[in-house]
């Protein structure tokens, strides 16, 4: 496989197709995600302001594969110390990891980012460096205000799940208080939305902002989606 940074390159390349640098964007998504891969790329196309017409902009691309390269960078630094810290602490003896792991080994399910996954508008507001920062500070023992992912110190909001309930950050969905039954329950996505529409940035419009008529003319952007209750797990 290429490496982050070769499609990195094309990304920049403007002798490249337009469809092949987006295409570069994407593969880089899929190497480093921080939010998810669809939540990923939702947000860079608001924090880059990429337009549904990529000829209207081209320069978007470089701006989202910057941000995302910044975070990466972050990443990488920490994920060396761990590392390192690890092989230090198995010389010594201490071979059990800590818990909770850190954040960029959480799978899917058992983080409590998996709103994410399910409903790829409720991602955080802060840019990819700035949630790198805020979670590699926690991992260091940092004790930050609000909500772990993005610092919302809004009251949270209680989604029911059939029979208990599951306390959510206001502003991301990211799990506060996981229901007393110990089980995952899924998060129904506030707005209906299929993948090829975000990938084809219909929640954009061609100058590069937020369409203010989708869906069914409810604008679009950061803190846009508030919470409500998920009903019966699934």
């Amino acid at each position: 496989m290429t490496s982050f940074l070769t499609h990195r390159t094309h990304v920049h390349d403007a002798r490249l197709p337009l469809r092949r640098r987006h295409s570069a964007l994407r593969t880089c998504i899929t190497l480093f995600a921080p939010y998810g891969f669809r939540a990923t790329y939702h947000h860079l196309t608001l924090s880059a302001a990429i337009p549904r017409r990529l000829e209207a902009d081209p320069a978007a691309l470089v701006r989202a594969v910057e941000e995302l390269h910044e975070a990466r960078v972050l990443w990488l630094a920490r994920v060396q110390e761990y590392a390192a810290q690890r092989r230090a602490e198995k010389r010594a003896g201490r071979r059990a990891e800590v818990n909770p792991r850190p954040w960029w080994l959480r799978s899917r399910w058992e983080g409590p980012n998996r709103a994410w996954y399910e409903d790829p508008f409720r991602h955080p507001p802060l840019l990819l460096p700035e949630y790198v920062r805020r979670q590699n500070a926690i991992l260091d023992g940092a004790d930050l205000p609000g909500c772990p992912a993005c610092g919302d110190e809004r009251p949270p909001v209680s989604n029911s799940t059939g029979h208990g309930w599951v306390e959510l950050c206001r502003g991301c969905a990211w799990v506060l208080a996981p229901c007393p039954c110990g089980q995952r329950h899924r998060l129904v996505p506030e707005t209906p939305y299929n993948w090829n529409g975000i990938w084809q940035r219909a929640h954009m419009s061609d100058d590069g902002t937020p369409n203010p008529h989708w869906p069914a003319g409810r604008p679009v952007g950061y803190g846009a989606a508030s919470a409500r209750n998920s009903g019966p797990a699934s």
